[in-house]
């Protein structure tokens, strides 16, 4: 259920405070003005604000601030004047303040989020061409999955989409102790188990997961096993079936899965039995995009180069870009980035791969407070770099500005006496 805060007049927020309450939603605040709105939104983190149509509270800053934040705007307009202040600053879930409260929850509990308006940000941009999901896979060795995983995650979400970060290793997960997030009930495998009865809905999928709240940048972690033996939970239809209803959810779904790629049924004559490794097959065969993550080493080196020629013979090339994590002079010796990428040329043929630079101390602070690196080291080299390669992979590109808007405000300079 969702978080709301309230901006109404007195009268409108009792007739629909109860029902909202009853309905299940979290009311975090019930403020004044839109500048009451506007200074507690980082630290209420609402996910819906639902204000009146008038200017008192709603204003262009407000829609600006929530859109940058991820958070919806509804608004109850009392009069046509109101209803006309809304539609022109550009918002689009706009509501009689006489409706049916049972129209205003479902809007809440079923509506899309919708950017206010059309911007020139990060926040504004379409999602045609999207990666919708993204699976993180790697080979054995710790090569820095769950760090990836989290922080492109982070990024999307500090883009201003909507994102849910998915722990589908099936040999026990790691993205909740590193995100401080509670692991008591793993919210994948339940994502799983409703998928595979027909259940998984949009209130569902709110109710399962865990939200990592940060400013600008929150979002949703379905967190992974809690041991190893419970993966036969995570069979190939229950995976498929519970990112594609993520998928219809999210803009983005990024999936740490597991580094396995042996197939189950050759080590065992039982055709019926569950398969450890299904999850990660049905992440990989789900995926818009795989991100192959390896060390800068040279056995970190030899693995990715051994998995990734496994790797696309399930996945076609296209749909794979190669990282390489921890590049540093100390394992490789003088000029890494370009050892690295000799390698990569010579012995597999790939010529474009993203270099990560080797960043203990950022992703030291990350653990340290169970935070991504946008907030434990925003200025760090790595964060930069994953940033870089979201907004290079990842992320639709920008459309062109006109050249006229750039010359808004010019004046010609008087001639010279």
């Amino acid at each position: 259920m969702a978080r709301l805060a309230f901006a109404l007049d007195p009268a409108v927020e009792d007739r629909i405070l109860a029902d909202l309450v009853e309905a299940g939603h979290t009311i975090v605040a019930r403020l004044v003005g839109w500048r009451d709105v506007l200074d507690g939104l980082d630290s209420l983190g609402p996910d819906v604000v639902i204000v009146g149509a008038g200017p008192s509270t709603l204003t262009s800053e407000l829609l600006t601030a929530c859109d940058q934040r991820g958070i919806r705007v509804i608004a109850l307009a009392d009069s046509d004047r109101d209803r006309a202040q809304a539609t022109g600053l550009g918002l689009h879930e706009v509501l009689d303040a006489r409706a049916d409260v049972r129209d205003l929850e479902s809007l809440v509990s079923g509506g899309v989020p919708v950017p206010s308006r059309i911007g020139e940000g990060d926040a504004a941009r379409p999602a045609v061409g999207a990666s919708g999901v993204i699976a993180v896979w790697g080979p054995a060795g710790a090569p820095g999955r769950t760090t990836a995983a989290m922080n492109l995650a982070a990024e999307l979400a500090a883009s201003g989409h909507s994102v849910a970060l998915v722990d589908a290793d099936p040999y026990g997960g790691a993205i909740a102790p590193a995100l401080g997030l509670l692991d008591e009930t793993p919210g994948f495998a339940s994502a799983c188990r409703l998928a595979g009865t027909g259940a998984l809905d949009r209130a569902e999928l709110e109710r399962i997961a865990q939200r990592y709240s940060s400013p600008r940048a929150s979002f949703d972690v379905y967190t992974g096993l809690v041991g190893p033996s419970r993966w036969p939970e995570l069979t190939h239809d229950r995976v498929a079936g519970a990112l594609q209803a993520m998928r219809v959810r999210f803009e983005y779904v990024v999936v740490d899965v597991g580094f396995s790629l042996e197939r189950d049924e050759e080590l065992t004559s039982d055709a019926f039995a569950p398969r450890r490794n299904a999850a990660t097959f049905a992440a990989l065969a789900a995926a818009d995009r795989v991100v192959a993550i390896g060390l800068a080493d040279p056995v970190g080196l030899a693995r990715l180069l051994r998995g990734h020629a496994e790797l696309v013979e399930l996945v076609e090339p296209e749909r794979v870009d190669v990282v390489v994590n921890r590049v540093r002079a100390s394992a490789l010796g003088i000029d890494a980035h370009a050892q690295v990428r000799q390698t990569l040329r010579r012995f597999a043929g790939l010529a474009d791969a993203t270099l990560l630079p080797h960043d203990g101390r950022a992703a030291d602070a990350a653990i340290l407070t169970a935070r991504t690196l946008r907030d434990a080291a925003p200025r760090s080299p790595l964060r930069a770099a994953l940033r870089s390669y979201v907004d290079g992979h990842l992320l639709p590109a920008p459309e062109p500005r006109r050249r006229t808007a750039a010359l808004t405000g010019w004046r010609r300079r008087p001639a010279a006496a």
